[in-house]
């Protein structure tokens, strides 16, 4: 499946984009808050597996 990202909640024109420099720097918060939304995810996702791993960890071990 292919995922489509649009940074703004409503689809921009080219022209109105490239007129205003207020629209440009919305877009780029925009574009900005949806990547660390992205690399806060991925971040959360990997720090889920490694706690389950350190959970593991003593168990394989022959643990205490």
């Amino acid at each position: 499946m292919i995922q489509k990202h649009t940074a703004s909640v409503s689809t921009l024109p080219s022209s109105i984009l490239h007129n205003g420099v207020e629209m440009r720097s919305q877009y780029t918060r925009a574009a900005v808050k949806q990547g660390i939304q992205f690399i806060s995810r991925k971040l959360r996702i990997a720090n889920r597996k490694a706690a389950a791993v350190a959970q593991d960890l003593p168990q394989v071990q022959g643990g205490v």
